[in-house]
């Protein structure tokens, strides 16, 4: 559902419940706060007819109209009754800034759940509870408690942490970083971040937006919204806790490797989010994002005076994927013209420490002119010669003349504040790290290729879904939740290429089944609760048809004798294919974002080396696409030394087909398709482990 936000975050008049004019009361400081809004203030509170100026009413019920937005300051067990006053009065917003819910254990929960319920009774957006509040600079409101307000700005945050909030307000005015929407998420009872998506996306003062979350409450739908967002406005977040949330018992490798940061790592990179990993980071890309121009490309240009800063830069381009531009000959002829003779001109172009003012400036707008350079770097250390201010004067004429993105490293400390000043009115970020100033530049590129990319739908084949249905329901009605090679007709309904094979329950059966496939077979125990066939002595390679009843009777009396406790339901006669490069498709379902794909190296490479990627199912071709390629060793499956290179697009076709799969079975909690065997004509899946679920299909 698509919520109407305007009256939460452009009120036009608000009151406060539980105001007081009592200093040092949380009630007192709200209502400071919401004075300063232009438009009409009241308090709520039966002690008192005024509070700070502002007309105060005994209740909610007796106010003369129904106001844009209740800002609640009340002790917790007295919200419901409050919310539901709101409701009853026509009040559509309520920011809870009250503590005591689902955060303080069993009695707040059922409190948060009335909160939730006379919500949906009344259909009224409620911002909390347990929340900091909210501050949209677009309309002069600051409903919060913190010590001070934001600056206005382009960019809208939103933050779980409360405490996180008012450290970021403290650090923006120092930094003079604004806001248009700075939002307290709190406990997500009602509003989530999802609908401050959508509403700061369709903000037209809004370029960036922001976000430090700890979990995402609906995966699938902030997917959804997200696509669409980042192709209009950068999306950057600081997803923290990287660890597996919780516990769980896996049987499956996917299962094993898949943390829940995967799939956060996944779904954002899938939906366009960028992704920050420190709080410098955050903030770092959300001013870059909202002051510069975006590229056309990844090649950067690096201009500096200082020969290290300039090899610092270089390595951290490399880090970054971005390509140091070569410079065309022109450039390089009007450069050697230009700079002193012991200049590098070769980019990095290094003009040395004595260069003139005049000499950098000519200098890094030749460099930025160069057609083959998108983005580039102004690196400087302290000389004599040059004052920072006077440099940083010329890097933003430099910029104006060309319009490309630009960061800047001056490397110094006090010596530059004057030119931080000067930089931060021409929009240009400016760090004292040369890779930090190079990873902030390196974001814009990689938005603009998020919003050209490709957008297409997941494929849809046709396949035999009754059947799929039937085979995993059969197994949930004999309560077989673990299932192997036994399950292979599973992958046959959707099309998924399998190596020819069967069931056999006795040594006989096993004979006729290797005549009927009519070449050497492979032979390997069936039993839900053998894991690894192969270290248990399960398997068999190699079999003539014409030995396969008696090394299926030798198979089945050793398994049994070694682990007699243990159910065997048979073996399974399996044709022998040639040696072929392996990879492993898997899955796991995540409990925010549903089916996470696993893509890598197969066979025991998965256990040892772990060179795996993900992503959330179902996927479109392009996704399929990128999954391989984003394994390190995918050159082992796409030539190297002369090898043959495999199947690209049936492998690719072969992902898809297990994408929707488990995207349209969600009785599948897990399963692993390793080794699949690549050739240069075709993809097949020899081994199956599978986890169905206990609920019902």
């Amino acid at each position: 559902m698509r919520r109407d936000l305007n009256g939460l975050l452009f009120p036009r008049s608000v009151v406060v419940v539980g105001a007081t004019p009592i200093p040092g009361k949380l009630g007192n400081t709200v209502i400071t706060n919401v004075s300063n809004f232009p438009g009409r203030v009241y308090a709520v509170n039966p002690k008192y007819t005024e509070v700070l100026g502002k007309p105060c009413y005994p209740s909610v019920s007796e106010l003369p109209e129904p106001v844009d937005l209740a800002v609640i300051v009340i002790p917790a067990e007295g919200v419901p009754a409050v919310l539901r006053e709101c409701g009853q009065k026509g009040i559509k917003n309520a920011v809870i800034i009250s503590a005591g819910f689902k955060e303080i254990g069993k009695d707040g929960i059922q409190r948060e759940r009335e909160v939730v319920h006379i919500a949906n009774e009344y259909e009224l957006n409620v911002l909390g509870p347990n929340v900091l509040g909210l501050i949209s600079t677009r309309v002069g409101l600051n409903a919060t408690f913190a010590p001070r307000t934001a600056l206005p700005g382009p960019i809208a945050f939103m933050s779980q942490s409360g405490a996180f909030c008012t450290s970021v307000l403290d650090w923006a005015w120092k930094e003079k970083l604004g806001f248009s929407h700075f939002v307290s998420l709190g406990n997500k009872a009602v509003l989530n971040e999802c609908d401050f998506l959508l509403a700061f996306a369709e903000d037209p003062e809004t370029r960036v937006i922001v976000a430090y979350l700890e979990g995402i409450q609906d995966g699938p739908r902030f997917m959804e919204i997200a696509r669409e967002v980042t192709r209009e406005k950068p999306v950057v977040i600081l997803k923290a806790g990287r660890a597996e949330a919780g516990a769980r018992a896996v049987s499956s490798h996917t299962g094993t490797l898949a943390g829940s940061d995967h799939a956060y790592d996944a779904a954002f990179r899938q939906c366009g989010v960028i992704r920050a990993r420190t709080v410098e980071e955050l903030f770092d890309f959300a001013y870059i994002l909202s002051r510069q121009p975006l590229p056309k490309g990844r090649r950067i240009g690096i201009v500096t005076n200082a020969g290290g800063a300039g090899v610092m830069a270089a390595d951290a381009a490399e880090w970054e994927g971005l390509t140091v531009a070569r410079l065309r000959d022109e450039t390089l002829q009007a450069l050697a013209q230009t700079v002193p003779e012991e200049a590098a001109i070769y980019n990095p172009v290094d003009v040395v420490g004595h260069a003139t003012l005049q000499q950098y400036q000519a200098a890094l707008e030749l460099v930025l002119a160069d057609p083959g350079v998108d983005l580039a770097v102004a690196l400087s250390a302290p000389h004599p010669i040059l004052r920072f201010a006077d440099l940083a004067q010329a890097v933003a004429q430099a910029q104006r003349k060309t319009g490309k993105p630009l960061t800047v490293s001056f490397m110094a400390g006090e010596l530059g504040e004057e030119a931080e000043e000067v930089l931060r009115r021409a929009g240009i970020p400016s760090f004292f790290d040369p890779a930090r100033a190079v990873r902030a530049v390196a974001v814009l590129a990689k938005y603009a290729e998020i919003r050209t990319r490709p957008k297409q739908a997941p494929p849809q084949y046709p396949v035999a879904r009754e059947k799929a249905r039937h085979i995993l329901g059969e197994a949930q009605r004999r309560g077989r939740l673990r299932l192997g090679l036994e399950a292979m007709d599973l992958l046959s309904a959707y099309g998924i290429p399998v190596a020819r094979g069967g069931l056999a329950r006795t040594a006989e059966e096993a004979g006729r089944l290797a005549q009927e496939l009519g070449t050497p077979v492979a032979l390997k125990i069936v039993s839900p609760e053998l894991t690894h066939k192969t270290e248990v002595g399960g398997v068999r390679l190699d079999v003539p048809p014409q030995e396969a009843d008696r090394v299926a009777w030798e198979l089945l009396r050793n398994v049994r004798s070694r682990f007699p406790e243990v159910q065997i339901e048979g073996v399974y006669v399996q044709e022998m294919l040639p040696p072929g490069r392996e990879v492993i498709v898997g899955m796991a379902r995540d409990p925010t974002f549903g089916p996470l794909l696993m893509f890598g190296l197969g066979g025991i490479y998965v256990e040892v080396l772990k060179d795996v990627a993900f992503a959330v199912a179902p996927l479109s071709r392009p996704e399929a696409e990128e999954l391989v390629e984003l394994v390190q060793g995918k050159k082992l499956l796409f030539g190297v030394r002369g090898q043959p290179t495999v199947a690209r697009e049936a492998l690719v076709e072969l992902i898809l087909r297990v994408s929707q799969l488990v995207a349209e079975n969600p009785a599948i909690v897990e399963l692993d398709l390793n080794p699949v065997l690549c050739y240069p004509d075709r993809v097949v899946a020899v081994d199956l482990r599978l986890t169905v679920s206990e609920e019902g299909i």
